[in-house]
């Protein structure tokens, strides 16, 4: 397995599907709508995303096109919490209308089916979006539920997908964001080993926080080992073993729930060994 995130995309007639719906549930949104604005810049302390660096900035409007479209999207960008640990963002079933993108803290997403067993299907860190899998149903089908103190700028859909008929930026950056998040749903794969599966998803962390210009070798691991073990498709047992068994060989080192990565260059020599 190359990582839990891969390159596949999503066609530019798929994502202008999703627009067309969204848009077509409300029509055109009342763009005088006020929010309480965006405090921005927000701090570029450890674990916290400046607005440069989110996924959203050519969305919300904070990139500096200058335009009275974008001017008027980023006055509806509303920035909630702090949520606790535990409570919802979002509930299944709930009418889509907002996405959110995160400031600071960490959410997981959720799917639980008839019988009541409950699927972690993934986890939102800083200056990534959460959302996206509610636009075509137009309910959320998972429960968003923030895992410690987070801070969220929420953004009205309807609001973006219109501008987004007349932006080409804003557009564009919806499509990549559609894009990356169907990528890295289909580019799972639970066929490998468990010390793949680890390997990969603490290389996946390592990634997207660097991306986000946070550090890629030490960073927070705000998950509890049993959402770790429960999204890997793992027991928590196995999570905690395996953790311990990269510890011994020198791989990583965590010190609470703070992530050191050793040797990332020997993590990725695992990956390419199970590939083989």
């Amino acid at each position: 397995m190359a990582g839990m995130r891969g390159a596949a995309t999503v066609s530019r007639r798929a994502a202008e599907a999703l627009l067309e719906c969204a848009h077509a549930r409300n029509g055109p949104p009342a763009m005088s709508a006020k929010s309480s604005a965006c405090v921005l810049p927000v701090p570029g302390a450890a674990g916290v995303v400046t607005c440069e660096r989110c996924a959203l900035v050519r969305a919300c409007g904070v990139a500096g096109n200058g335009s009275v479209a974008f001017a008027d999207v980023h006055q509806l960008v509303e920035d909630v919490g702090p949520f606790r640990g535990g409570q919802y963002i979002f509930r299944a079933g709930e009418p889509f209308r907002n996405l959110y993108a995160v400031k600071s803290g960490t959410i997981k997403t959720v799917q639980t089916d008839a019988e009541g067993r409950a699927q972690v299907l993934g986890f939102h860190l800083p200056g990534e979006v959460v959302g996206l899998e509610a636009v075509d149903p137009g309910v959320y089908p998972v429960d968003g539920v923030a895992l410690e103190s987070t801070r969220l700028c929420r953004l009205p859909f309807d609001a973006v997908s219109h501008v987004a008929q007349r932006e080409a930026a804003v557009q564009q950056q919806l499509f990549r964001l559609f894009s990356r998040a169907i990528g890295q749903h289909e580019s799972r794969s639970w066929d490998s080993g468990a010390d793949q599966r680890l390997a990969a998803f603490l290389l996946d962390l390592s990634a997207r926080y660097a991306q986000r210009g946070l550090s890629p070798q030490v960073f927070h691991l705000a998950m509890p080992r049993s959402d770790i073990a429960n999204f890997l498709h793992l027991a928590p047992e196995t999570v905690s073993r395996l953790l311990a068994r990269f510890r011994e060989r020198g791989l990583v080192d965590i010190i609470g729930r703070e992530v050191h990565l050793l040797a990332p260059a020997r993590l990725r020599m695992l990956l390419a060994e199970a590939a083989a």
